[in-house]
């Protein structure tokens, strides 16, 4: 309700400008949430949770079953496991895209390296797999977890890919983003290629994933990513990649070997699996498995390791998300990319922003025009866009489809359909950043 009154102020407002005799041009969007390299680097979960997050003119991607800030679940579903406590995360159907249950959807935390799969997402058919990139010292030095990289070895693209995924190196992604460029300029792809699967909710600023101000993905973007990897055979083999063999460096270190670290390199019919921690965003994991031709994705965000870590949680929901028969549909989808996303109003209205936590950018410059239209025509046009969006938002309320979901709170959450914050998770054990 809150963004249909917005939509008719803003054309409202419009209107008022061009009675007066303005510019008639509509108002410009503003500039995306973005990082804050300045600011201090963040070393807990913001305060009160995170925004929300919305797409072109506040729309909720995948349906407005997803806008909620509580738990949601497909009609006919028996109920999400107890242990399932972290506060955001999704399962759904990779192939149909329908979204089973989720909680906090597009809550916008910080993602720490679960945000490496847009990395290779990105990369993955950009860079070369035979170039060889040479070690730097700034490799070996790169903050968090490491695969090993020592200045002068040379490490072709197709095992820093390996190392990316496997070890979780930041190192491996610090080595990948020089070869594309630069950081970045491998930062401005990874956004671009967020904006263009219809990842909204996701600002990267760091290939790897460490934080930074205003960085920033959901339960839902994840989803979109791994569901793409999965889906494509090149990164798909990555993602399963059980070894890989880094080379010696005369002098400095002997050949070893790297191994697959997703904790749930074990489940029955697992595609590929992605840890993250930081200080900032607790555990994120997000992963897929597959069982008699159907497959399911599923992430977990902003948990800790107790009462359970965030990949038992995901197997928890993968467990859960097989025995939901398809016939149930589904309580929103995946988009397959931004094509699918139409814009709440045709002209832009302000994206919900960030707590004072999060950077976000100023508002982008816009042209001025060149004269108006007369105020006869200006008048005409002002009705037509009331009309229009107010059609627009009655048809949106008659097509909202009743009884398709059972949404509950989460655990000190507010009720569903506002944008508060979530309920915070449960306290855990420290782990390395990665």
């Amino acid at each position: 309700m809150r963004r249909r009154r917005g939509a008719l102020a803003a054309v409202l407002a419009a209107l008022a400008v061009l009675l007066g005799g303005g510019p008639a041009v509509a108002a410009p969007d503003p500039a995306r949430p973005t990082v804050d390299l300045a600011a201090p680097t963040p070393t807990a979960p913001l305060p009160g949770g995170p925004p929300q997050g919305s797409g072109p003119g506040g729309v909720t991607v995948g349906g407005e079953g997803l806008d909620t800030r509580g738990t949601v679940v497909v009609d006919g579903a028996p109920p999400v496991p107890d242990g399932v406590v972290a506060a955001g995360w999704l399962v759904a159907d990779a192939g149909t895209g329908d979204v089973l249950a989720a909680r906090d959807p597009h809550g916008r935390y910080y993602p720490a390296s679960t945000l490496k799969t847009l990395t290779l997402l990105t990369l993955a058919h950009r860079l070369d797999p035979a170039l060889v990139v040479e070690g730097t010292a700034e490799d070996e030095q790169m903050e968090g977890s490491r695969v090993g990289m020592v200045t002068g070895g040379r490490y072709p693209v197709s095992l820093l890919f390996q190392a990316l995924v496997l070890q979780s190196g930041n190192d491996a992604a610090n080595a990948l983003a020089r070869a594309f460029g630069g950081t970045q300029a491998t930062v401005q792809a990874m956004n671009a290629t967020a904006l263009e699967m219809g990842a909204f909710d996701t600002v990267a600023g760091t290939p790897s994933g460490l934080d930074v101000a205003g960085q920033s993905s959901s339960p839902y973007d994840l989803a979109l990513f791994f569901r793409a990897l999965a889906a494509d055979p090149l990164t798909a083999g990555i993602l399963a990649t059980p070894t890989a063999e880094m080379p010696g460096v005369e002098g400095r270190s002997t050949g070893f070997q790297i191994q697959n670290q997703n904790p749930l390199a074990g489940y029955p019919g697992v595609l590929g699996g992605k840890t993250g921690f930081t200080d900032a965003a607790r555990h994120t994991f997000v992963a897929a498995a597959e069982r008699g031709g159907r497959r399911l994705v599923v992430s977990v965000m902003a948990t800790e390791n107790v009462p359970l870590r965030a990949a038992d949680q995901a197997a928890l929901l993968l467990d859960w998300g097989f025995g939901v028969p398809p016939s149930l549909g589904g309580v929103g989808t995946l988009v397959a990319s931004a094509a699918d996303v139409t814009p709440a109003t045709p002209s832009a209205v302000p994206s919900p922003a960030g707590p004072a936590d999060v950077a976000a950018g100023p508002p982008a410059p816009s042209s001025p025009a060149s004269g108006g239209p007369p105020v006869l025509g200006a008048v005409a046009l002002g009705a037509a866009a009331v009309a229009v969006v107010a059609a627009t938002l009655i048809g949106r309320r008659r097509a909202m489809r009743p009884g398709r979901r059972r949404t509950r709170p989460a655990p000190g959450a507010p009720p569903p359909g506002r944008r508060g914050p979530p309920a915070a998770g449960p306290g855990g054990s420290p782990s390395t950043r990665r």
